[in-house]
C-alpha cells in the first residue's frame, strides 16, 4: 500500500496550521509590554523622594544624579504605558477593573507629584512644578473616581483575602502627594492664599480618612483571615509609607501657617494630627520588619526582583523626609537624628532594588536573544 500519497497533504496541513501560530507569536518585548505592571511608577516615587531626602540632609551630589535618572525613567514609563494602552487595550482596561492591579495606577499620580517636588526643591523650577501639580491633580480626579466606581459596580468581585493588600493605600499616597507639592507651589498663587489653604487642608484630611477606611479592611484581612508568606507582598510597606507622606504633608502645612489665617487658626489641630500620622508610621516599622523576617528568614521565601519592591523603597525614603520636616516644625532636635539612619536604609534598599532591575533586564534580554537565535537556526521546511 502506498502511503506517500497520504503523507504530503498531512504535512501541508500541518504547515498551514503552524504558519498562523508563527505569525501570531509575540516578541519578548511585546510580551513584557502586555504584562507591564501599572505600579511601575513607584520607581519614580522612590527615586524622587530619596533625592529630596538626600538634598535635605546635604548628601551631594546624590540628589542631582537621582534627578538626572528620574526624569528619563518617568518619560519612558509614560511611553510604555501609552504603548500598552494602544497595543494591548484589553489587558490595560482589565487592570483598571482589577482589585489586585487597579490601585497600582495611583502611582502615576504620586510619581508626577514627587517629580514636581524635585523640580521645585532641587531645580527651583516652580513653573514646571506647577504644571506637574495640575497634571497630577487631573490624573487623581480621573483615577480616583474612575477606579473606585469601576470596582464598586463590578459584579464578579473577589473575596477580601484576594482583593485587598497594602497596594490599595497608594490611593492615600496619591492624595497626600498633591498636598505636599501644593504647599511648595502655593506661594506662586498670590491673592488666593486662603482658598489654596482650604483646598490643601481638605485634601489632607480626605487622605487621612481614606487611610482609615482602607486600613481597617487591611488590618482585618491580615489578623482574622488566613495569611501566608506569599500574601506578604512588598506593597504592605505602604501601610507605613501612606502615613509617612501624610506626616510630611502635615509638617509642610504647619510650616506654611505663617502665610494663611486659616492655617494659623488650625495650627494646634494640624500639629496634633501630623504627630498622629508620624506616630502611626513609626508603629508600623517594627511590625513590617518582623513580618519580613518571618517571610524571608523563617519561611525561607527567596528574595527575587519584583517591580512591586519599589513600593517598599518609597516608604523608607518618605519616612526620612517626613521625620526631618517634622523635627524642624516642632523644634524637636531628637527627631533630626533619625533621618540620618533611615536615609542609609533607604539608599541601601534603592540600590538593591535597582540592581535587581538591571539583573532582571539583562537576564530577559539574554533569554530573548537566545530564543531568537534558536529559531533562526532551525531549518526551514
Amino acid at each position: 500500500m502506498d502511503t506517500g500519497a497520504h503523507r504530503k497533504p498531512l504535512v501541508a496541513a500541518d504547515a498551514s496550521r503552524s504558519a498562523p501560530r508563527r505569525k501570531a507569536a509575540r516578541s519578548p518585548f511585546d510580551r513584557l509590554l502586555m504584562s507591564l505592571h501599572p505600579a511601575y511608577f513607584a520607581m519614580v516615587m522612590a527615586t524622587g523622594i530619596l533625592a529630596v531626602a538626600c538634598r535635605l540632609l546635604g548628601f551631594e551630589p546624590l540628589p542631582r544624579i537621582l534627578f538626572a535618572l528620574n526624569v528619563p525613567v518617568y518619560a519612558v514609563l509614560w511611553m510604555l504605558t501609552v504603548a500598552r494602552a494602544v497595543k494591548h487595550p484589553r489587558p490595560f482596561l482589565a487592570d483598571l477593573r482589577s482589585h489586585q492591579r487597579a490601585p497600582g495606577f495611583f502611582t502615576v499620580v504620586a510619581a508626577t507629584s514627587v517629580l514636581g517636588m524635585q523640580f521645585a526643591v532641587q531645580e527651583h523650577d516652580l513653573v514646571a512644578a506647577r504644571v506637574l501639580w495640575w497634571c497630577a491633580f487631573a490624573l487623581w480626579l480621573v483615577l480616583t473616581y474612575g477606579i473606585f466606581t469601576a470596582l464598586t459596580v463590578r459584579e464578579d468581585k473577589p473575596d477580601l483575602a484576594d482583593g485587598i493588600n497594602g497596594g490599595w493605600l497608594t490611593a492615600v499616597v496619591a492624595t497626600q502627594s498633591l498636598v505636599v507639592l501644593g504647599t511648595v507651589i502655593a506661594p506662586q498663587l498670590s491673592g488666593r492664599t486662603e482658598l489654596v489653604a482650604l483646598a490643601l487642608v481638605s485634601l489632607w484630611l480626605a487622605g487621612g480618612m481614606l487611610y482609615i477606611w482602607i486600613m481597617s479592611l487591611i488590618f482585618y484581612r491580615c489578623t482574622f483571615l488566613r495569611f501566608t508568606p506569599s500574601d506578604l507582598v512588598p506593597p504592605y510597606w505602604i501601610n507605613m509609607g501612606a502615613m509617612a507622606i501624610s506626616a510630611l504633608a502635615g509638617a509642610l502645612l504647619v510650616g506654611a501657617a505663617g502665610t494663611s489665617q486659616l492655617l494659623a487658626s488650625l495650627l494646634p489641630f494640624l500639629k496634633g494630627f501630623t504627630l498622629l500620622y508620624w506616630a502611626t508610621a513609626t508603629w508600623w516599622i517594627p511590625m513590617l520588619v518582623a513580618l519580613g523576617l518571618w517571610r524571608y528568614v523563617y519561611r525561607k521565601i527567596p528574595l527575587t526582583y519584583d517591580p512591586l519592591y519599589w513600593g517598599a523603597v518609597f516608604p523608607l525614603a518618605m519616612y526620612t523626609s517626613a521625620t526631618y520636616r517634622l523635627g524642624l516644625v516642632l523644634d524637636a532636635q531628637a527627631l533630626l537624628v533619625v533621618p540620618r539612619y533611615f536615609v542609609a536604609a533607604a539608599l541601601t534598599a534603592w540600590l538593591m532594588t535597582f540592581l535587581g532591575l538591571v539583573v532582571s533586564l539583562v537576564s530577559k534580554t539574554r533569554s530573548a536573544c537566545f530564543t531568537s537565535a534558536s529559531v533562526s537556526r532551525q531549518p526551514s521546511r
